[in-house]
């Protein structure tokens, strides 16, 4: 068992490697990272009169992600200083410094059988006692070390960081059967105390949480799109803040992502599942012909909207798709979301929407609610043990303000249930069963303590205590002295 981790490595120097290796370095541990040695030479290295075997041609791969990292906005880095945290080298040279490090990550390609390669060349180096991750998306973590020995086994996990590290809270902890439990103890509490994560342990299924839902939560949204016959800029108007949700919405976060990425994340799941969830995750034709003309987004220079420069400087310009054409970015503009506007939160803005039947606004947001609530039900106790881990991933990891059960308690989980039913749904048992013993929600408060329902009885929520839970206190303490700008509270 690793006593404490001061020295890491990360294999793969990509995007999320080096922003992997930058968040480490942000936080004071030297990191060493690696990545391939080149086949070919640059004309810029032939012009230099370098070969293969030179040092910098070598380590040029990594070399050029720790130079990325410079370029990036939002920044990565917490400062230029980290950078010097961050030694480079290459897998065929300077695997024997593994030997000195306590944390090794594999951030290769998302493929088996080079995973498997990387790692089985990983255990020839590590000391024993090294702890072993995988930052993959989705590939099976068994699968990685069928192969591997038993101590290398107990120390072995799944740990997925979400883009960009540095920014997004979540990590998704994934142990395999043969993960020591101390392991998996220490790297959660690593990777909150250390690495200022929220830390949600998921299980070993396709994509597992926040990806799961996440992608079929968007995937749900476009297929409303076409269906309804709304636009991409008229669905990003509505499934933003309006509903708890980024700023980037739904087309604007796929920029962002890339279809190119977003598409491997969703045919990971089709390949695994079957039967109306298959059917979700099949790729739209327009979309696929978006990736195969590389309009993949941000990365891409364009994808679902497309940056003009015109006589009166940049204007936004959305896709059409239908004809793969840009257009003006429209707006939807209904009675509903002019009355969501009024309403303060989250909650009673979405309860505006959801009640809003035959609003072109209101229709979109339940038709892109309810199947991603039913979704969440139905992988309860298959992705998570429990709906607070889901809730929370969403919310780390994808930016909700709310998550999923979450929601449905704020649209009213019995009248929801109810509607949902008389539309032909099929709501899963657990749910019904909570609605029979005469349960309202999936949480409640009682005594400044908060229960969520799990297998057939409310539990008390365990609150972090290193986080500061004002409405709670407040509620809890009472409110000292206040005016019209201000309370001060008891903490």
């Amino acid at each position: 068992m690793v006593a404490e981790i001061k020295r890491a490595a990360v294999l793969g120097s990509g995007v999320m490697g080096s922003s992997i290796a930058a968040h480490l370095a942000n936080v004071g541990i030297h990191t060493l990272m690696l990545d391939i040695v080149p086949n070919e030479l640059t004309e810029k290295e032939k012009k230099k009169g370098l070969t293969l075997e030179d040092i910098s041609v070598r380590n040029r791969m990594a070399n050029q992600g720790k130079r990325n990292l410079l370029k990036q906005n939002p920044s990565p880095i917490t400062s230029k200083d980290s950078l010097e945290l961050i030694e480079t080298g290459n897998m065929d040279d300077d695997m024997e410094k593994l030997h000195d490090v306590d944390w090794i990550i594999e951030v290769v390609v998302e493929n088996l059988d080079v995973k498997k390669q990387v790692l089985a060349n990983v255990e020839k180096y590590r000391k024993e006692g090294t702890v072993v991750s995988s930052n993959t998306s989705g590939i099976s973590v068994e699968d990685m070390i069928a192969d591997s020995s038993d101590e290398f086994k107990k120390h072995f996990l799944g740990t997925h960081f979400f883009n960009p590290p540095r920014y997004l809270k979540l990590l998704e902890v994934i142990p395999t059967t043969h993960t020591d439990p101390k392991v998996l103890d220490y790297m959660k509490q690593f990777g909150e105390d250390v690495l200022g994560k929220g830390v949600v342990e998921a299980k070993e299924t396709p994509n597992f949480i926040a990806n799961r839902i996440g992608t079929y939560g968007l995937l749900v949204t476009v297929q409303e799109m076409l269906k309804g016959n709304y636009s991409v800029g008229e669905v990003d108007s509505v499934t933003g803040p309006m509903i708890g949700r980024p700023k980037s919405a739904t087309f604007r976060t796929l920029d962002v992502v890339g279809l190119d990425t977003f598409i491997h994340v969703a045919k990971n799941v089709y390949d695994q599942v079957d039967g109306k969830e298959k059917d979700v995750f099949t790729i739209p034709a327009f979309m696929n012909k978006m990736h195969e003309k590389g309009w993949i987004g941000a990365k891409g220079g364009q994808g679902f909207y497309l940056k003009k420069k015109g006589k009166d400087g940049s204007s936004i310009y959305e896709l059409n798709t239908d004809t793969l054409e840009y257009e003006e970015r429209k707006k939807l503009k209904t009675s509903a979301t002019e009355i969501a506007k009024t309403e303060k939160g989250t909650a009673r803005k979405l309860k505006a929407l959801v009640k809003a039947k035959g609003d072109r606004a209101g229709d979109l947001v339940w038709n892109v609610l309810k199947p991603v609530l039913l979704y969440a039900a139905e992988l309860t106790g298959d992705i998570s043990d429990d709906i607070v881990s889901i809730d929370q991933a969403m919310k780390w990891g994808f930016g909700w303000e709310i998550g999923p059960f979450e929601t449905w308690d704020a649209i009213g989980l019995p009248k929801s249930v109810e509607r949902m039913q008389k539309e032909g749904e099929e709501v899963p048992e657990w749910v019904l069963n909570l609605l029979k013993d005469g349960n309202q929600s999936f949480y409640k408060d009682e005594k400044n303590t908060v229960y969520y329902y799990r297998n057939g009885e409310y539990k008390a929520l365990k609150v972090n205590p290193k986080e500061i839970h004002l409405r709670r206190l407040k509620k809890a303490n009472g409110v000292i002295k206040k005016n019209t700008g201000a309370s001060l509270i008891d903490l």
